[in-house]
């Protein structure tokens, strides 16, 4: 009875959607996240009588045939990266991306990393790291004697020592884009590296065509809508439980063909 293999193929697909769901309800106050969409697809069809085959030795063929569906697979979890709000931090090093572009994070292993979430602090040596430590590059240092820190909407890093007039420039920080956003391979930690999916970063300057604005005393919030995703579970669970009762049903069917006598 292909009704018991279809509705379990069912089953698994609505438990990976609410996985992704959860995901997106456990980051909804993760800095920068971006919510990610499970796709499905229809599996083979076993075709009972072929659409278009001959149905005569006159010349006239089947119009529609008969293809029965064999259940339903993953084609893909899909990362939507529409921009997520900008909250108010005061705080000098939270930067925030306003558009698209990536900060560019140098990795323990020398990879480098990509990440929307501008959470930036010092390091003993002054130079600006994410909360892991890992630098952000180009590798900006800010002199200890700085009495303020400016990064404006290009990314350089305005710095003022006491006594001086006019700030001097430390760096500037620079923004990746993507042709590909949703190919990136997320790491975790915030972190996502380039595939070939992605296909290969392109560098420049904030503010400059094609690349967002650097936004200094904000932080990007997630992009999750807490009301769409639990629509999306309710959906998902819903699914779920009309499966089981196909199997159910199906499981019905069976026991009254073993009780003939």
């Amino acid at each position: 009875m292909r009704s018991l293999s279809i509705a379990a193929t069912g089953m698994l697909a609505q438990q990976l959607n609410v996985e992704v769901v959860s995901n997106n309800i456990a980051n909804v106050n993760t800095t920068g996240y971006k919510r990610q969409r499970a796709e499905f697809q229809d599996l083979l069809y076993q075709n009972m009588r072929r659409v278009g085959s001959a149905s005569s030795d006159a010349g006239t063929i089947v119009p529609s045939g008969i293809q029965v569906g064999v259940g339903v697979k993953t084609a893909s979890v899909y990362r939507i990266t529409e921009q997520g709000d900008l909250t108010v931090t005061d705080n000098t090093l939270d930067l925030a991306v306003q558009g698209k572009g990536y900060f560019q994070v140098e990795m323990p292993d020398g990879d480098i990393g990509y990440t929307r979430s501008g959470s930036f602090q010092l390091s003993p040596d002054g130079e600006i790291v994410t909360a892991d430590g890992y630098p952000v590059l180009p590798g900006i240092a800010i002199d200890p004697q700085a009495v303020s820190v400016t990064v404006n909407a290009s990314g350089e890093v305005l710095v003022k020592l006491d006594g001086q007039v006019e700030p001097q420039i430390a760096g500037q920080l620079e923004l990746a884009t993507f042709a590909n956003e949703a190919g990136l391979e997320a790491i975790g930690d915030n972190l996502f590296t380039e595939s070939v999916a992605s296909g290969a970063p392109t560098l420049g300057t904030a503010g400059s065509p094609g690349f967002g604005t650097v936004r200094q005393g904000f932080l990007e919030t997630s992009n999750v809508n807490v009301v769409a995703e639990l629509t999306n579970l309710i959906t998902a669970q819903r699914a779920y439980e009309m499966n089981s009762k196909v199997i159910k049903t199906s499981d019905d069917m069976l026991g009254t063909l073993t009780q003939l006598r």
